[in-house]
């Protein structure tokens, strides 16, 4: 086994045993910005994944923030531990390849696992679909920039943040520059 191989299996021996073999069975091998972001993720760094689309940037950030929900069992909280923030036309493709599909397909490996909640959070949401958030909180918020910023700003989506332990941010390029990138990184620092 070449030493780039044997990297390559220790960086997954390091997720769930599901997770890891969930992983190898369906996609393969780690892509190069999945080996190399992994162990930065795992140590708490923060962690810019700069690569070409295609290349497993956002599995990469999802599936580290699902091992560690699914690693808590039982003991899973109802708490909200990670925020997914994206531009409104890459939610529904994102949410449903790199979470949806992923906890559906863990799960039916092995039903041990605990049931983790997404919810979808944008200026489309419905009142009573942003007041069951409140009631019954996702372990995963999936939201645009903009939501992000309005739930700073009230009471009660400042409590619903107050646990999240974990940031997601896509497609960074698309609002980096200009005012809306300056708001938007307003929002990550007072998150």
């Amino acid at each position: 086994m070449l030493a780039n191989d044997r990297y390559r299996a220790r960086v997954l021996e390091a997720f769930h045993r599901t997770v890891a073999t969930w992983f190898r069975e369906r996609l393969g091998e780690p892509s190069a910005p999945q080996q190399q972001g992994w162990p930065r993720i795992a140590a708490g760094d923060d962690v810019l994944i700069a690569a070409p689309t295609g290349s497993g940037k956002t599995l990469a950030a999802f599936l580290h923030a699902l091992d560690a929900l699914l690693r808590q069992g039982s003991a899973l909280p109802n708490t909200l531990q990670v925020v997914y923030v994206s531009p409104l036309k890459a939610l529904a493709n994102d949410v449903q390849k790199n979470l949806q599909q992923p906890l559906a397909e863990l799960r039916a490996r092995d039903p041990s696992l605990p049931e983790v909640r997404v919810a979808v959070r944008s200026g489309d949401t419905p009142a009573a679909e942003r007041a069951a958030m409140q009631k019954v909180v996702p372990h995963i918020l999936v939201t645009t920039p903009e939501s992000l910023y309005i739930l700073l700003t009230t009471v009660r989506g400042r409590a619903m943040l107050g646990n999240a332990r974990t940031l997601i941010v896509d497609e960074i390029h698309a609002r980096a520059s200009g005012k809306r990138g300056s708001h938007f990184a307003l929002s990550v620092e007072r998150f």
